[in-house]
């Protein structure tokens, strides 16, 4: 488990893909048996990859959980300031050169932004996930199983609209009855308080109840998905075939790592957590009556489940110096929890020991992709974090210093990353991503400043030019906070707001708390959704918010720390099988589009070798 260093590094580091295709990976195998994996707990996709049982959580279950190291960032640039990149070389300074046993926990990347801006999400320079090209694209068919399960649902709603409009409750009952009533039938005919097993025996008012859902079809809340980034599709009409006249329904897609889907596979305990999960999705609202109507009334839950039995097992892969990851799932930290998957964290810190390391990251800046990790993925998993590693680069401060310069960027937009980070009971290690050109002047104001704010430690990294070895002081320095005995602001983890607390509380605590807003303002609608979800018993869930990941504010132009602006909450929706509410900021989609210059332009396969080239 403990890797082995580079040995041949060049200065200046080739593209990404020339450095993952010049080092020969382990056999999985390898990886597992020195992770502690048994080879029964592995399902293998070909040379180095591997699926991981969910059976080991039972072998190990006695077994103490090491220390988790959570990744976080400061406002970012559109290219982002490398937390991937930091994760890996923080994971491959402390296996293969310190010499302790770590875990790497990163989310799959949508191929939304690999072909789009920002490009994959395996690390860069020698501090990558291998082999980058599957990790970057079709990994082990995770994200294709995620969009099979959502469109397969969105499918069911309409086709169950349409099927009911169009025949007699005799005909629809007689259909839905041409077998025996299966499972879901059954436990749908409990829940209407029907105490019967022969479709037979039921009367007319009964059959009725059963066979008719009575979706209305603008209270429908689930949108097709695809993973690419389409602009196109936001907004697409739909029924338009001679066949479906006069059921038409204007609707939309949603890119895949958007999917509720995604967002609880992030979230389930186990295979039994996530078909619960499942079953609980509101997909619409019931006509006249407006009850909530779930998967498990459309009879699709075993479906999605089928659909998702492997893909709730976390990919092994190793780093470029052999140091374990696991890979699982990828949910957008802007427009959802943006962290990778609970099972992961939970296998891999039983894996490392008491005296082991698990390193994981959370989408975007601090205020996003942090945030929900407290409120929603410690929630779920019950795994705190003992540490988090904040990433600042000289571009980025720049960026929100203006003309006042990296100081005032520092001064702004890290220090008040770090003061919320704090606020979470936590310390904090910055980690100054340092690029080339990059002055040594400029990097000792960061440190400076960083440790003025409040930061347990500044440290510059260089694991991008150097791999592992660069990142060495970064990793004891997160050792030695991860080992401090001494409390921050009165020691242990604390969240920002109870649950007990209503669903409009919660979000003026991180507007206040987080965002440095001076108050909420709701849209008529938003208002509206949301005194409906209280009345309906969903107030005591968390709230994951739908925002800009570029500024503090809802408005991606307001850089450093924006305070006493106005959040604007446009709209409310549910996500009742992940677990959350998910306000709306502003204007933030929920699909991305393709840029003037995406990043296909420089993607490319060598027909002589097979090799893919140009992705980063």
């Amino acid at each position: 488990m403990n890797g082995r260093p580079l040995k041949d590094i060049r200065t200046p580091p080739p593209p990404d893909y020339v450095i993952a295709q010049s080092v020969e990976p382990l056999p999985i195998q390898e990886i597992a048996k020195a992770s502690g994996l048994d080879a029964s707990e592995l399902d293998l996709y070909g040379q180095f990859k591997a699926k991981v049982r969910l059976g080991v959580l039972g072998r190990l279950q006695s077994a103490p959980n090491g220390k988790l190291v959570v990744v976080t960032g400061i406002t970012p640039t559109s290219l982002g300031e490398g937390k991937s990149t930091t994760t890996v070389g923080l994971s491959q300074a402390l296996g293969a050169h310190l010499g302790q046993r770590v875990f790497t926990c990163l989310r799959q990347p949508s191929q939304g932004p690999t072909f789009g801006i920002k490009g994959g999400a395996a690390g860069g320079g020698y501090a990558q996930v291998v082999p980058m090209e599957e990790f970057n694209l079709h990994l082990t068919g995770d994200l294709h199983a995620i969009t099979a399960a959502n469109n397969l649902l969105a499918a069911a709603i309409d086709a169950r609209v349409f099927h009911e409009a169009t025949q007699s409750d005799e005909a629809l009952y007689r259909r839905l009855t041409a077998k025996p009533f299966s499972a879901i039938m059954r436990k749908r005919l409990r829940k209407l308080g029907i105490e019967k097993t022969d479709p037979q025996s039921l009367t007319t008012t009964e059959r009725r109840r059963f066979a008719r859902l009575d979706i209305d079809p603008n209270t429908i809340e689930v949108r097709r998905v695809l993973d690419t980034n389409d602009r196109f599709l936001r907004s697409v009409q739909i029924g338009l075939a001679p066949t479906e006249k006069g059921y038409e329904r204007l609707t939309g897609f949603d890119i895949t790592v958007a999917s509720e889907i995604m967002a609880i596979l992030a979230l389930s305990t186990s295979i039994g957590d996530m078909r619960e999960r499942f079953g609980r999705m509101v997909v619409a609202d019931q006509r006249g009556t407006g009850e909530p109507i779930t998967a498990d009334d459309l009879g699709v839950t075993g479906a999605l489940t089928a659909l998702m039995r492997d893909a709730i097992m976390p990919n092994l892969m190793q780093t470029l110096e052999a140091t374990p990851v696991f890979v699982h799932a990828g949910p957008f930290a802007n427009i959802a929890h943006g962290n990778s998957s609970v099972l992961a964290d939970q296998i891999a810190l039983k894996l490392v020991g008491p005296n082991g390391y698990v390193v994981t990251e959370a989408g975007f800046g601090a205020d996003i992709g942090f945030e929900k990790f407290m409120h929603i993925k410690y929630r779920a998993s019950g795994c705190a974090p003992a540490v988090a590693v904040l990433v600042v680069t000289l571009r980025a401060l720049a960026m929100h210093g203006a003309d006042g310069g990296i100081r005032a960027g520092a001064e702004s937009n890290m220090a008040r990353h770090i003061e919320n980070i704090r606020k979470f009971g936590l310390r904090c290690v910055v980690a100054l991503n340092r690029f080339a050109g990059d002055s040594d002047t400029d990097l000792a104001i960061v440190i400076d400043v960083a440790r003025s704010a409040g930061a347990f430690d500044a440290v510059v990294s260089s694991h991008f030019e150097h791999g592992g070895k660069g990142a060495v002081a970064l990793a004891q320095a997160v050792m030695r906070a991860c080992s401090a005995v001494d409390g921050v602001d009165g020691g242990g983890v604390r969240l920002l707001y109870p649950l007990e607390m209503s669903l409009e509380e919660k979000v003026s605590t991180i507007a206040r708390e987080i965002y440095r807003a001076a108050r909420v303002e709701w849209t008529k609608e938003a208002r509206e959704k949301l005194e409906l979800l209280e009345s309906r018993g969903y107030g005591k869930l968390p709230v994951c918010m739908a925002k800009t990941q570029y500024s503090f504010s809802d408005d991606p132009e307001k850089k450093g720390a924006p305070v006493d602006f106005v959040l604007p909450i446009r709209d409310v929706r549910l996500s009742a099988g992940a677990g959350f509410v998910y306000p709306l900021v502003g204007q933030i989609q929920t699909i991305p589009g393709l840029p003037t210059r995406p990043a296909f332009y420089d993607i490319d396969v060598d027909t002589d070798s097979g090799r893919i080239l140009g992705l980063s």
